[in-house]
């Protein structure tokens, strides 16, 4: 078993679009049917009065899809995790069509998972002896 998860920045974003509610709630629904996710219960989203600024929280069978936006300096900060292999998504084309992004960062992290037989301990850190209380 095998993990794979993308943190995806874009920047330079409208930032009518990234307090558009209704946008981010398709950005979801696209990622879950075309990625074949399957949430284990309703998705929550908390949009900020102060700067209108999104954020959303799908848990999934998988593990989890989250995203926050900041209108205030255009940006949307985007993490699905899926502890199941999925196929690569166009999260550029998608982010710069739908929010205007002007750059896009995608850092995919692969995290393979090993049994406890096959697993190293981590050596044990060695804390300072306390200092002597005066």
């Amino acid at each position: 078993m095998s993990g794979r998860e993308w943190v995806v920045d874009a920047y330079g974003c409208d930032a009518a679009a990234l307090a558009d509610l209704a946008k981010l709630r398709a950005l979801f629904a696209r990622l879950i049917a075309e990625l074949s996710l399957r949430p284990v219960g309703e998705i929550v989203w908390q949009q900020f009065p102060s700067t209108g600024g999104i954020t959303g929280l799908c848990l999934l069978a998988e593990s989890h899809l989250a995203c926050h936006t900041f209108p205030e300096y255009g940006s949307l900060c985007l993490n699905l995790f899926c502890c199941k292999p999925r196929p690569e998504w166009d999260f550029t084309a998608h982010l710069e069509r739908e929010f205007a992004a002007r750059s896009v960062r995608i850092r995919r992290l692969e995290r393979p998972y090993q049994s406890d037989e096959h697993s190293r301990e981590l050596p044990e850190l060695r804390r300072p002896d306390p200092l002597p209380l005066v």
